[in-house]
């Protein structure tokens, strides 16, 4: 599991973990009873505090993306893909909302704001 954390972000570390794990889930790559490090070996893989390593893991679990078998481990919960979509598409219209507040300061079209989407999307399909 490559999970990246960002010191460049406003987002808190434990929120860049369960997100990343959300989206592990999401894209297939874990899949329901797929067993997550523990926690502390993730703390220690990504150099940080055990405690936030398990508040991620307790988001998860409250989310109901994974569970915890008392001395056993977290596993992916076999959830349904809608709730993963329901998850993700709340995240995209955050950003939206972000992104669309940034691009009314500098006074950007909706026009042009989704030639960049455009733009966007092309590179990616030209990478692969």
């Amino acid at each position: 599991m490559n999970i990246l954390i960002s010191n460049t972000t406003d987002m808190p570390i434990y929120e860049q973990i369960s997100s990343q794990i959300k989206g592990l889930i999401a894209s297939g790559e874990l899949s329901p009873g797929d067993a997550l490090p523990s926690i502390r070996l993730l703390a220690k893989e990504l150099h940080i505090s055990v405690i936030t390593t398990k508040r991620a893991y307790d988001e998860l679990e409250k989310d109901g993306f994974i569970y915890t078998v008392s001395s056993k481990g977290s596993y992916v919960s076999d959830t349904n893909s809608g709730l993963i979509r329901e998850s993700r598409l709340r995240e995209i219209e955050g950003l939206i909302e972000k992104t669309a507040a940034l691009a009314g300061m500098i006074k950007l079209s909706k026009k042009e704001l989704i030639e960049m989407i455009d733009l966007i999307y092309e590179e990616a399909d030209e990478n692969g």
